[in-house]
């Protein structure tokens, strides 16, 4: 079989994540450079969020040319449905090479309503504040896609983050 044969798609090497690491970079020491007024910090803040802006162009320029006009796409969806299978099968089915008990033995699992809890209470919240807004839009008879599409996906990942405590933090720890 031909090593470039295969079902999935492979992204080609990008400069992109390194151009905006970078401009991450630029913009975090320009700003801490800003906050204790050093001489040329506007310079470099400016620079890194421009860098960070213009990878953001770019990038999302390729991604839209390797999904539509290449027919190039990958799916984030399967992508976590195969991550959430292998921790189920894993749990509800535990290999006799690990003891036969979930969790394994000397694996010491979170406490789901510490850290784990304060971050789905702040992203169910912040989806709260996204509904709030999205009213207050329709309240106003304004048309705003954008804002639409973007709470949409916004449901959509609080109803994976909650899977997600769900599932792995609170019935996986047990």
């Amino acid at each position: 079989m031909n090593l470039n044969q295969h079902p999935y798609h492979l992204v080609d090497p990008s400069p992109w994540p390194l151009l905006g690491s970078l401009g991450a970079l630029a913009s975090t020491i320009g700003a801490v450079m800003y906050m204790h007024s050093f001489t040329r910090d506007r310079a470099l803040l400016t620079l890194g969020l421009g860098l960070i802006l213009y990878t953001m162009f770019v990038w999302w320029r390729d991604v839209t040319c390797e999904s539509t006009y290449e027919g190039n796409h990958t799916k984030a969806v399967m992508f976590s449905l195969a991550f959430f299978w292998a921790f189920l099968h894993s749990s509800l089915a535990p290999a006799v090479e690990i003891g036969a008990i979930r969790p394994p033995q000397g694996i010491e699992v979170l406490n789901p309503w510490g850290i784990p809890f304060l971050n789905t209470l702040i992203l169910l919240l912040s989806g709260a504040a996204v509904t709030w807004a999205h009213y207050a839009i329709l309240a106003g008879s304004l048309h705003h896609f954008g804002f639409e599409a973007a709470a949409r996906y916004r449901y959509s990942v609080d109803v994976v983050r909650l899977f997600l405590f769900a599932s792995i933090y609170w019935w996986g720890g047990k």
